[in-house]
């Protein structure tokens, strides 16, 4: 059940999310393998997450062989599927990107680490979508399915010592 304190759903709705949806639009993706965007962008793709590169800097451009749009309505319009937008940018630039994944038939806005917009959430949810903020979408995936690693990474290593 989600918690109204947090605005975040639950672990199980977390888990459900993650099981249920597979098409990931990643706004504010960076070029710039160094740059979290990025490795989160990799890390989905590797385990088979179909990543939609959102980033208007880049439009036009591939990031790890997937087509760079200007916008999530760009990326709509020309056929992309869109189930969770994933959400790279400061929380003041939040609003319009919500209400764009709103407008385009998202199912979930999900707002990054360390980012936290209380009233895009109120307005997302409100659009019958769900809201998580400040969780990482790999992090939560690898807490899931087991690719957790100190690096970030799954070894596929069992040890009872640290690495």
């Amino acid at each position: 059940m989600t918690s109204d304190t947090t605005l975040i759903p639950d672990m199980y709705e977390r888990l459900d999310i993650l099981r249920q949806y597979h098409h990931i639009a990643i706004v504010g993706v960076s070029a710039d393998q160094y740059r979290p965007s990025h490795f989160v962008a990799i890390y989905l793709q590797a385990e088979g997450y179909h990543i939609v590169p959102i980033n208007p800097r880049y439009a036009g451009q591939t990031i790890l062989g997937q087509r760079v749009y200007a916008s999530l309505t760009e990326a709509k319009e020309a056929g992309e599927q869109i189930e969770i937008v994933d959400i790279f940018r400061r929380a003041q630039d939040v609003p319009p990107i919500a209400e764009e994944a709103i407008q385009i038939g998202a199912k979930v806005v999900w707002l990054q680490l360390g980012i936290r917009n209380d009233a895009a959430g109120q307005r997302v949810r409100e659009a019958g979508l769900t809201f998580v903020q400040n969780r990482c979408v790999k992090i939560e995936h690898a807490r899931f399915f087991g690719g957790l690693h100190t690096v970030g990474l799954n070894t596929g290593v069992i040890v009872s010592r640290k690495i």
